[in-house]
């Protein structure tokens, strides 16, 4: 009877097909899971006398085997047909799709040249955290106590006492390149800054900045100012021209405003400049003896120059763009023109 019972199984799982997913786990509950007709073969073992119990387990063996065997080659044939049913649901005569392609944000390239520019000099990379502490922001810098800076109005300001501030400018990061770092230095820092401003073509509460650090034996203006004709003439063509203009900032002395030959109309004279051929891109001077000592470095030793100009002013520029908010706007028709960049 047993016997009779596994012939007719495995013919049965002889027979099996399976077209589809479905079909394959249909087969799989029936014949391989526990509960499938040879696990029920299986539980019939503790029935069977002792004297049998050896042949009998031979025979539900090769049942289990063969529906194995059976399940796996039912497995090949319907992935075969799943494979051929894709590849012919292909149309080759459709046209093709296109395919979106962005473009490198402005901001980015601008950025991305700059560092170039200077890395080809010997200026490396430095960073640091855009929530500062007043040292870093404010008092190793030279601000005074009383300075407008300070001033609730004009920064961003997590807590008070301790001051805690969103960084107003990327200076911060140079006063810990400073703090950890000896003489020769030879630094960039880029970065998103924070000012409490209100919004417009010209201005914006958060922008970028990118300031240069020099320090070393025998630093000079010189140096400084050669340093900035390379920029310039590499960022914005061979013809520009740079002036200095006597200026004042509590972390240099002596200071003075970066001025470049407008880009629209050649140092002529437009709207954009004003009428007067120039127009700023930055501040710079000498470092400080006083900050210079604040970060632990010896003034009497060493000297240095520093610079610092918004990322966004040099893209206004660069590609005579007239209105800052842009750059934040999220409008594709804007980032669609520098798609030429990627």
């Amino acid at each position: 009877m047993h016997q009779e019972k596994i012939e007719a199984i495995k013919s049965a799982i002889a027979a099996a097909e399976a077209g589809n997913q479905d079909e394959l786990e249909a087969y799989r509950m029936k014949y391989i899971s526990k509960k499938s007709v040879v696990g029920e073969l299986f539980a019939e073992m503790r029935n069977i006398p002792n004297d049998q119990k050896k042949e009998y387990g031979q025979l539900v063996n090769e049942v289990k085997q063969t529906a194995e065997a059976k399940f796996q080659e039912l497995i090949e044939k319907v992935n075969a047909s799943s494979k051929k049913k894709k590849s012919t649901d292909l149309d080759l005569t459709l046209p093709p799709t296109n395919v979106a392609v962005g473009a490198i944000h402005p901001l980015t390239a601008t950025r991305q040249r700059i560092i170039e520019i200077f890395e080809r000099i010997g200026f490396n990379l430095s960073e640091g955290p855009e929530i500062e502490d007043d040292w870093h922001n404010f008092t190793a810098l030279n601000f005074p106590e009383n300075h407008p800076a300070r001033e609730m109005q004009d920064t961003f300001f997590i807590e008070k006492n301790p001051d805690i501030a969103l960084r107003t400018h990327t200076s911060s990061v140079q006063v810990r390149v400073m703090e950890n770092q000896e003489p020769p230095i030879r630094t960039l820092s880029p970065g998103r800054v924070y000012r409490n401003e209100a919004i417009s073509a010209r201005a914006h509460c958060i922008f970028h900045q990118v300031e240069g650090l020099y320090v070393d034996e025998n630093v000079g203006f010189a140096d400084l100012k050669n340093t900035l004709y390379h920029f310039a003439k590499e960022m914005f063509g061979k013809e520009t021209k740079v002036r200095f203009r006597p200026s004042f900032f509590p972390f240099t002395e002596p200071s003075a405003e970066i001025d470049i030959s407008c880009q629209l109309c050649g140092g002529k004279g437009c709207n954009v400049c004003k009428g007067t051929g120039w127009v700023e891109i930055g501040g710079s001077g000498m470092v400080d003896p006083n900050v210079l000592e604040n970060c632990g470095i010896d003034s009497q030793k060493y000297t240095g120059f520093a610079f610092g100009m918004g990322i966004e002013r040099i893209a206004m520029l660069k590609y005579q763009i007239k209105d800052l908010r842009l750059f934040t706007e999220n409008d594709v028709r804007f980032l669609k023109q520098f798609k030429s960049m990627l």
